[in-house]
């Protein structure tokens, strides 16, 4: 008997990441001090729904979303392609959130942590994984914050397996390559999927790394704010925050799987596309001066670097 027997794993998930919806807006507003979270519950016609919360014009986040989901239904024919499977049946339920603070020298924040379940078409479950990951997007590179974060990501990994921060970092670096500008989205952090039960390491095992790395989310990006979110800015930082933002839309658009498959699922548009920025510039062949803090931050991006000591 364990304490995963009395609740179905897609329960026990689901009331996992609704908590967490709720512990992350707390900490989130109590840093901002100015706006709060406005909520919006929605429905998908095909089966399930989410809890959208959207944080607008507040003192630190010009923009953010924390949004929970549980889905199901008819596995759509673009997915039974992507997955190479016939007609079935599927659930998902899962956090994402994106954050865009105001000032250009505290970064952008992405995470999301999910959990998919695949059944045939007489409702027995065939298959099942989570995946998620957290990654840091600054505009002003310091350092010491990207440290922070991945030492952050690092521990909570170690508690699991020591192999798995080297294994999810170098996949974090590879999922969030911006293929046609070649550079990187940002800093990296943790990428994982398809974490599947094998004589390894069984569903409940995935659960509580997944659990736990979610779990670590405050403790990798709050103190980065704080140390960062009043700090002065010229509007010409400014324009270069909204440049790159450019690129952060380009590759949500373009290459995230995550948006991906919300739009061919008939997800929530809403939803889906709270993670794009409110205010964005693309200039035609904007090039940062050369020496400057601009340049050195494209030169890391270009290269993906190890952060954790």
């Amino acid at each position: 008997m364990t304490l995963y027997s009395t609740k179905s794993m897609k329960e026990l998930f689901t009331t996992y990441i609704r908590d967490l919806q709720d512990r992350i807006c707390k900490g989130l507003e109590e840093i901002d001090g100015s706006a709060q979270f406005q909520e919006d519950l929605w429905e998908r016609p095909e089966g399930g729904g989410g809890r959208t919360r959207v944080i607008q014009e507040g003192a630190v986040f010009e923009k953010g979303g924390v949004n929970t989901s549980a889905v199901h239904g008819p596995l759509p024919k673009s997915m039974q392609a992507y997955f190479g499977v016939g007609e079935s049946n599927f659930f998902a339920c899962g956090l994402s959130l994106v954050l865009h603070p105001k000032n250009p020298m505290v970064p952008t924040v992405h995470a999301n942590w999910r959990y998919f379940e695949l059944y045939d078409l007489e409702g027995k479950r065939i298959d099942a994984w989570f995946g998620g990951g957290q990654d840091l997007t600054p505009y002003y590179l310091f350092e010491q914050d990207a440290q922070h974060f991945h030492e952050t990501c690092k521990t909570a990994c170690d508690a699991h397996d020591p192999a798995f921060y080297p294994k999810f970092k170098a996949r974090c670096d590879d999922y969030f390559w911006n293929e046609h500008r070649q550079e990187a989205r940002g800093v990296g952090g943790l990428f994982f999927d398809y974490c599947k039960a094998t004589p390894e390491r069984s569903l409940e095992e995935w659960y509580q790394f997944v659990t736990q790395v979610g779990n670590s989310f405050l403790d990798a990006y709050l103190p980065i704010v704080s140390k960062r979110k009043d700090l002065p800015y010229s509007p010409a930082q400014r324009d270069w925050q909204e440049i790159r933002r450019g690129r952060y839309v380009e590759f949500n658009l373009v290459h995230d799987k995550g948006t991906l498959f919300g739009l061919k699922t008939n997800g929530r548009i809403e939803s889906i596309l709270m993670s794009l920025p409110p205010h964005v510039q693309w200039v035609y062949d904007h090039q940062p001066i050369e020496g400057s803090a601009e340049a050195a931050l494209l030169d890391v991006l270009a290269t993906p670097r190890e952060w954790a000591q």
